[in-house]
């Protein structure tokens, strides 16, 4: 089943609407959906209902809500992209966690309690990383996240499992920021990176050209086994 909410932020003073999508039963644990700079389009919307096939309450928050609410682009689109660059541009990343946070809150309460994960791309695989660093997050992945060595210094702060799912050829994350996170990642106790070899920036967007579907769907079993292991126990 899928529904509109609405969440109340932290201060309780705003609120923002958020896609979720409900299993057939009971979920075993809640996962967070933390858009691209798309904002929380039809592909989004498709990742939260797979989720919810494998057990999952998954809310995806409107975390542009303060630019635009409801904010929704396809990337093939050249000027709808050019807009989502703007507002990549425009968006305060530390109101967007307080945001996350939130909505791990009302995820942790709509779940009955249950443990809360996150999962983002592009932007939100960035925000997956800060949330792994700012929040009581059970556990965290991101795809292709950009700019993670400005957030190297706040990998002490890490203390649930996260993952990072890195294709080499991401044309918005240099080789040389890829070593810095090997270099500052690969020995942390709970951080896992996986390498994509040869693979784009998007290669595991729900649909578009930017797909790749033999990598998407390594990623994707990855993920469903991480967080089988750190949510649903």
């Amino acid at each position: 089943m899928t529904t509109e909410t609405t969440i109340d932020t932290l201060s309780g003073e705003s609120s923002f609407s958020a896609y979720v999508a409900k299993p057939a039963s009971q979920p075993k644990a809640a996962i967070v959906v933390i858009q691209e700079i798309f904002g929380v389009n039809a592909g989004i919307r498709r990742k939260c209902d797979l989720l919810a096939e494998q057990g999952y309450l998954a809310v995806a928050p409107d975390l542009f809500w303060r630019l635009e609410p409801g904010i929704e682009l396809d990337p093939d689109i050249e000027p709808e992209f050019q807009r989502a660059l703007d507002l990549m541009g425009k968006f305060n990343q530390d109101q967007g966690i307080r945001d996350i946070e939130a909505t791990i809150k009302w995820a942790r309460t709509e779940s009955g309690g249950r443990k809360v994960g996150a999962v983002g791309y592009c932007l939100g695989g960035r925000l997956a990383y800060m949330t792994a660093a700012r929040t009581d997050v059970d556990a965290s992945v991101g795809y292709y996240a950009v700019g993670i060595p400005d957030l190297l210094r706040e990998s002490h702060a890490i203390a649930k499992p996260l993952m990072l799912h890195i294709p080499t050829a991401d044309g918005f994350v240099s080789p040389e920021a890829q070593k810095a996170m090997h270099e500052g990642l690969d020995d942390h106790p709970k951080v896992t990176l996986h390498d994509y070899a040869g693979l784009d920036h998007g290669f595991a967007t729900q649909f578009g050209k930017r797909r790749d579907e033999q990598g998407a769907t390594l990623a994707d079993s990855r993920t469903e086994a991480f967080f089988a292991e750190h949510l649903a126990q």
